[in-house]
């Protein structure tokens, strides 16, 4: 039996973050008003405090509560637009910190380009604008004034940036051009809207490259989807399947794409994580983007050559992955590594009889402790607020994500120690107070390597190999992605997504009536196969297809 964890990329366990995590500033918790109960959430209608529904049971409205109640988003008043708080935010602000200090070493630098894009220039690349056309939102009228022609919110940035490139670009010698920016884009889909998975707008970086050579365009390609492969595993512990795409699921406009790969074992779902396109020449024709081509020696000759371009993202949509893979019933399951607050500190165990004295010496060494978590660079919080109980305190912290709570009181104090709570698995132990900066970092790195080995056995678990389709369709309504002999035509899988549906699912065939009714649609080609294919006599597994399998190809419902 071919071996499915070949297929998922490795994660570097020993790679230490906390050195390079910004310190962001402390804040003291904002204390709900203690009529909190009585109200409603605009999204949900339900309590503000606690998970009214079952990640198991009810996973669309599940999502929806832990994103509001976590105090991630909030909704907007344009449908499909979302309101993100700096509890979601602060993640993207700490994965750029990093992403930046990786372009840096690739010598890519961070510009910024309009928002508008004409009409006429949108339209030059016709499989491009195709791709796009259902979803562009237009704006037709200033004012009272009608404009002369439309003018398209950028739905992607090619066509905006490209013209300026073949300004530029004058020589050889002016290449590689290599740039990237964070922006927020649009597209107007109407169709189940979802906060980060599927949004009208939203934000990303994108990068955008013009390459003297193919072969120059191509390692770019995978030096970037490398990078964003270890933005999931090692930052957000999500295992994730590289690969690259079908011809059907390409970028448009695009030789060829990479992607990354995840799963949501909830729901039996993938997702596609980050995706980065080799251009090829497409563009760089239409918008006569090129150079003259040199000689040997470096000098020019007559003849010119269009140059090799590449463009590349990841977006908002990791926070959602993140919060689907690892959230619980009770809330947010937050990652050491990402999570804005690493560590609370709750002072416990003052009673009445506690006297002022016995207080301020709790309190004394409840802020030297936050100021030695701080000087390690751990992003800590205390909470001494008192107007709820300890345990309420623990519950709004566990929803909120926050990996470990430390609690700290006068039996603490006299025999030198913490009681400690992980978040990932509700274990309780305790620390010593003196050795108490070595060991939370400790912990909150077994904390990051313990939540990406659990969602990496629940991944391995859920991809099964197929050979034969009687078992294809049964394997994908019972929640799994599927690693199939596959042909590589665009017909054949077309016929293959026909064909899983669950309208045409075998009759008498065990479902999950909460299962998609859509087909299973090719997620990627892995990059690391679980066996030779090529030159073998292996069929491909689509029913009546002639044809012999080229490569083994991940198949399954997807969002």
């Amino acid at each position: 039996m071919a071996n499915t964890c070949d297929v998922i990329g490795d994660h570097d366990s020993s790679w230490h973050v906390f050195t390079i995590s910004p310190t962001l500033p402390i804040q003291v918790p904002e204390q709900p008003s203690k009529n909190t109960k009585k109200k409603k959430s605009k999204g949900g209608g339900t309590p503000l405090i606690g998970i009214g529904a079952s990640e198991e049971d009810d996973f669309s409205t599940w999502y929806q509560q832990v994103l509001l109640k976590s105090e991630m988003i909030d909704y907007y008043d344009i449908s499909g637009c979302y309101i993100l708080r700096p509890g979601s935010w602060e993640i993207w602000e700490i994965l750029q910190v990093w992403f930046n200090k990786q372009l840096r070493k690739m010598k890519i630098r961070n510009c910024s380009f309009p928002l508008f894009v004409n009409e006429k220039v949108l339209s030059k690349e016709e499989n491009h604008v195709e791709g796009f056309s259902a979803e562009v939102a237009w704006v037709t009228q200033s004012g009272k004034t009608k404009l002369d022609s439309k003018i398209a919110i950028r739905p992607t940035s090619e066509t905006i940036i490209y013209p300026y490139l073949a300004n530029w670009i004058r020589s050889h010698r002016d290449l590689p051009v290599k740039l990237n920016q964070y922006n927020s884009v649009v597209r107007w889909e109407f169709r189940n809207p979802q906060p980060f998975l599927r949004s009208r707008e939203f934000y990303w970086q994108e990068g955008h490259t013009a390459h003297l050579t193919k072969a120059g365009a191509d390692q770019e390609v995978l030096e970037i989807l490398d990078i964003y492969t270890t933005i999931y595993q090692d930052f957000l512990a999500v295992p994730v399947i590289p690969g690259r795409k079908s011809e059907n699921e390409a970028f448009a406009g695009a030789d060829y794409t990479t992607s990354v790969e995840a799963f949501i074992p909830s729901t039996g779902r993938a997702i596609q994580g980050a995706t980065s396109h080799a251009l090829g020449q497409n563009f760089s024709k239409i918008f006569n983007i090129s150079v003259e081509n040199p000689q040997k020696d470096g000098s020019p000759n007559s003849s010119r050559v269009f140059v090799w371009q590449n463009s590349w993202a990841y977006s908002t949509r990791v926070i959602g992955v993140m919060v689907m893979v690892h959230g619980d019933d009770k809330g947010l399951v937050l990652p050491p590594r990402v999570a804005p607050t690493q560590v609370i500190i709750i002072p416990v165990g003052i009673t009445a009889s506690t006297s002022d004295d016995e207080k301020q010496s709790l309190y004394n060494n409840v802020f030297q402790l936050e100021k030695a978590l701080l000087d390690a660079e751990i992003r800590v919080e205390t909470d001494i607020a008192t107007e709820y109980s300890p345990g309420w305190k623990f519950n709004h912290y566990e929803l909120k994500g926050i990996p470990l709570r430390l609690e700290f009181g006068p039996k603490e104090l006299k025999d030198g120690f913490l009681s400690t709570s992980r978040r990932d698995t509700l274990e309780k132990g305790r620390i010593s107070l003196t050795d108490a900066t070595s060991e939370v970092l400790a912990l909150l790195e077994t904390i990051q390597s313990d939540m990406y080995a659990r969602a990496l056995e629940k991944f391995r678990n859920n991809v099964k190999v197929i050979t034969d389709w009687e078992r294809f369709t049964p394997a994908i309504n019972n929640k799994h992605v599927c690693l199939i002999p596959f042909c590589l035509r665009p017909d054949c899988e077309d016929q293959i997504k026909k064909m899983s549906e669950r309208s045409s699912a075998l009759e008498g065939e065990q479902q999950d009536a909460r299962a998609p009714s859509m087909g299973a649609k090719s997620l990627c080609i892995p990059f690391k196969q679980v066996a030779e294919l090529e030159g073998t006599n292996t069929p491909c597994l689509a029913k009546g297809c002639e044809n012999m399998a080229a490569k083994w190809t991940l198949f399954g419902r997807s969002y």
